[in-house]
């Protein structure tokens, strides 16, 4: 709603596609103007060009908080700041950054703020989006059916308040009281723990993947999520990790679902190891052993 013809839109180069292919719909289907936001090597924002891009026509930024390849945080409270200094909204995909770190919408004053179930130990096909209450209530609904009403008649209907506006029909039951489960869990075991054997195991993994001179590494911001992208020279990534697999070593292979950020590296595809409360050091040395065997089989 609200977002026509000529109007603006912002992303970044380094969003998953999810949150992308939407924003092409509009594109597509009412005119909207996508402008897109570079970031470096390692994922970092400019926030003077980011500025730049604002225009009257700009409605709403929607931005990762936190790069599924490289790791990179991005500075959502000034993100914030600066799209409402220019009267536009600003969502923020955190299916990354609810996970390593936990997140206060609150102090990031963001407008929307989305995340996944499945990225927080819980269940598919569930996840959760926040919305400012001001934002929200003012939103018509996109999809009919039961609980989202107030009152049907043969004349008219009126709408139930958020966020029973938006949940017509059955809801995903058994995976939100999984989800609900999985983050009872991890507030258990301690969000800043977590987050600190992540680290740990990250931090292991760079410097241990940093002495293998053929090994290419993507990404080394400061604070970066335990995640790490990274291509063998000369090797196929998906040839890389079907070796890693073989050694009971799990890994991504591909684009990533982004494949913006892939042309921004120049790259087609990468590997990429990420680290989460299950792994050990062990695990981090039987990468590192899968690689320079890896190595050895396609030099």
């Amino acid at each position: 709603q609200g977002i026509g013809a000529g109007d603006e839109i912002i992303l970044s180069v380094m969003e998953h596609h999810s949150n992308i292919v939407p924003w092409h719909f509009l594109r597509e289907r009412k005119g909207a103007v996508i402008k897109w936001l570079d970031v470096d090597d390692d994922g970092a924002v400019d926030l003077d060009a980011y500025e730049a891009l604002f225009s009257k026509r700009t409605k709403i930024v929607a931005l990762t908080h936190m790069s599924n390849v490289l790791g990179a945080a991005t500075p959502g409270r000034a993100l914030a700041d600066i799209a409402h200094a220019h009267g536009a909204k600003i969502l923020l995909d955190g299916c990354q950054g609810a996970v390593h770190g936990g997140v206060d919408v609150r102090a990031l004053d963001c407008d929307f703020y989305v995340m996944t179930g499945h990225k927080l130990y819980g269940p598919t096909g569930v996840g959760v989006l926040y919305g400012r209450k001001s934002v929200v209530d003012a939103l018509p609904p996109f999809k009919g059916g039961g609980e989202m009403i107030d009152l049907v008649t043969t004349e008219t209907v009126t709408y139930n308040d958020p966020p029973h506006r938006f949940e017509a029909g059955t809801p995903p039951i058994l995976e939100a009281i999984g989800l609900g489960a999985a983050l009872e869990w991890m507030t258990a075991t301690g969000l800043e723990a977590i987050a600190a054997h992540e680290s740990a195991l990250a931090e292991q993994a760079t410097a241990e993947l940093s002495k293998l001179n053929f090994v290419e590494l993507y990404g080394r911001a400061k604070d970066k999520a335990p995640i790490i992208a990274f291509n063998i020279a000369g090797a196929h990534p998906h040839d890389v990790a079907t070796i890693l697999d073989r050694a009971g070593v799990a890994v991504r292979a591909g684009h990533h679902c982004a494949q913006p950020l892939m042309r921004r590296l120049g790259r087609t595809a990468t590997a990429r190891a990420s680290f989460a409360v299950y792994n050990t050091h062990d695990e981090v040395d039987a990468l590192v052993s899968g690689l320079r065997k890896a190595h050895d089989m396609l030099k």
